[in-house]
């Protein structure tokens, strides 16, 4: 089975290959028949996820796996949400938006950076598919004061995974994938996917 990751994303692309491995697909990502990407004009990360989907699908010709996701900060109400990858502007790198995140984040106690990263995975058999799969997950932690670590992409250097004292960009790329937002959602995909008595 051929199938197409709706990414650009180097980063997001290494992580949803390996935890795709396991099952065989020949996975290609959409940068491969296209340069240009879906307009992320949704509101919600489902949203985003399903027009990436449709986009993939369609200019591919394959059925696509798209996701969309980012970062929950409850002092921010939510924000960077849908506009984590561009929260410091339209041509932002994840530095400038780390250092965003912190500017914003200066004056809120260690009690008050609860955060969370949040996925929405979505699977399309073709470009108009009336019935999309969506899997969604969430990885629960706070933000810390200092970016620390070497893996990962993103905010990853500011995540405190859960109660702990480990970033995300300090875990295991291997560790990341069994516990991040990312992998929960999509091995919650292919466990549909794969279901011989529901999915497709």
């Amino acid at each position: 089975a051929r199938l197409v990751l709706a990414t650009g994303n180097a980063g997001k692309l290494r992580e949803m290959r390996a935890i795709l491995a396991p099952w065989h697909v020949d996975v290609r990502p959409q940068s491969e028949f296209t340069a240009e990407s879906a307009e992320e004009t949704g509101l919600s990360f489902v949203e985003n996820a399903i027009l990436k989907a449709r986009f993939a699908a369609t200019v591919c010709g394959l059925p696509a796996i798209a996701d969309d996701s980012g970062l929950e900060v409850d002092a921010l109400h939510g924000a960077p949400g849908i506009h984590s990858a561009r929260y410091a502007g339209p041509r932002a790198d994840d530095a400038a938006n780390n250092a965003r995140l912190l500017a914003e984040l200066e004056a809120v106690a260690d009690t008050g950076r609860n955060a969370r990263y949040r996925c929405a995975m979505v699977f399309v058999r073709w470009p108009l598919d009336p019935a999309p799969e969506v899997c969604q997950a969430s990885w629960e932690g706070r933000i810390a004061r200092l970016p620390r670590g070497t893996g990962g992409f993103g905010y990853d250097p500011l995540f405190l995974v859960g109660d702990g004292e480990a970033t995300a960009a300090e875990l295991d790329p291997v560790r990341k994938n069994e516990v991040s937002h990312r992998g929960k959602a999509l091995r919650a995909l292919v466990a549909v996917l794969t279901d011989p008595g529901g999915g497709s």
